[in-house]
C-alpha cells in the first residue's frame, strides 16, 4: 500500500505521482515474474467452502486480486489501495480480462478511514499490514467484518529479493547485500513491523491461525527475461533511498548497474536470479 499526501503542493503532487509510476512499475514486475508463487499461494489456502467475497487488502496494482479471481471462479474482489494509481491500473487489467463485474475497488487508508467493505468470506493482505501504523487495530476490524468462519491470510516478505551472485559486481563484490543492509536500516524507523511474526498478533486480535507456510523463491534469470526489469528497477527504487549513506565507491558501481546504455548495465548480465521468501498466515475468524 502506498500513502499519498492529501494536501501536497504542485511539486510535492508531481513526485509522488511518479513515486506511483515507479512503485507501479515494480508491483506489476513482481506479479510478472512471481506468478507461479502467488498461485501456489492462492491454491494452498485452507478454505473451507470457496469463498463468494473477497478482499484484497493493500492490493496495489493487482497480483493478488486476479490471481484469487483465477483460482475462485465464482467469487467477487474488493480490491482496496490508498493510492487511486494503482487502482486505476487495476481496474484497466480487469477491463481487458473481462473481469470489470467481478472487482469493485475501494480508496482508503486503513489507518485513517473504515470503508463498507461488506462481510467477506475471505480477506487476502500481502505484504500490506507492516504499512500499517497500528496493524493490530487492523486485524481487529478485520475479525470484526469477516463472515463467521471466514479466513484472513496475510503474506509477508522475508525481505527485498536479491538478484546478483554474492561475489558481484566484479569491482565491488557484496554491492547488493551492503545496498539492502542500508536499506533495511533506514525502513527499520518508518515499517517498524516489516518482518514481524504475525502468527501472536493474529492470535491476540481474535483468529485461530489454523495454517503457516514459508515460500522459497529462486528462479534463475535465463528463465524470464523479465527478471532483468525487475532487478533493474528493485534497484533503482533502493538507490532512491540510501544513495548518501552508501560508501563512494558503492555507489558508482550501483550506477554503473543501473546504467542501462553502459557496459556495465545489470541487463547485460547473464548470472541474475530471484531469490526471496514469504511467509503465509492463514487464520480463522470466531464464529
Amino acid at each position: 500500500m502506498s500513502h499519498p499526501h492529501a494536501n501536497a503542493t504542485h511539486h510535492d503532487a508531481a513526485h509522488d505521482h511518479q513515486h506511483d509510476r515507479n512503485q507501479a512499475e515494480i508491483l506489476e514486475l513482481d506479479a510478472e515474474v512471481l506468478a507461479e508463487h502467488i498461485d501456489s499461494i492462492a491454491a494452498w489456502l485452507p478454505v473451507t467452502a470457496a469463498p463468494r467475497e473477497i478482499v484484497d487488502l493493500g492490493c496495489g496494482t493487482g497480483a493478488g486480486t486476479f490471481a484469487l479471481l483465477n483460482h475462485f471462479p465464482r467469487a467477487r474482489v474488493t480490491a482496496v489501495d490508498s493510492s487511486p494509481g494503482h487502482l486505476q491500473r487495476l481496474r484497466e487489467k480487469a477491463q481487458a480480462a473481462g473481469l470489470t463485474e467481478r472487482v469493485r475497488t475501494v480508496e482508503a487508508d486503513l489507518d485513517a478511514d473504515r470503508p463498507d467493505l461488506g462481510t467477506p468470506d475471505l480477506v487476502w493482505a500481502s505484504a500490506s499490514m507492516h504499512h500499517m501504523a497500528e496493524p493490530d487495530r487492523a486485524l481487529r476490524r478485520i475479525n470484526e467484518i469477516l463472515a463467521p468462519g471466514g479466513l484472513l491470510a496475510v503474506v509477508e516478505l522475508a525481505g527485498f529479493p536479491r538478484f546478483l551472485p554474492e561475489n558481484a559486481p566484479e569491482e565491488r563484490p557484496g554491492l547488493e547485500e551492503r545496498c539492502h543492509a542500508a536499506s533495511e536500516r533506514r525502513h527499520a524507523e518508518h515499517l517498524p513491523h516489516r518482518g514481524a511474526d504475525w502468527g501472536p498478533k493474529l492470535t491476540a486480535a481474535g483468529f485461530t491461525v489454523v495454517g503457516e507456510r514459508g515460500v522459497t523463491v529462486d528462479i534463475e534469470g535465463s528463465r524470464d527475461e523479465a527478471v532483468g526489469r525487475y532487478a533493474l528497477g528493485s534497484l533503482r527504487r533502493i538507490r532512491g533511498g540510501i544513495a548518501e549513506t552508501l560508501a563512494a565507491e558503492d555507489l558508482s558501481a550501483l550506477d554503473r548497474l543501473l546504467d542501462t546504455e553502459g557496459p556495465g548495465s545489470i541487463l547485460r548480465r547473464d548470472d541474475l536470479a530471484v531469490r526471496t521468501e514469504r511467509t503465509v498466515w492463514a487464520a480463522r475468524s470466531g464464529t
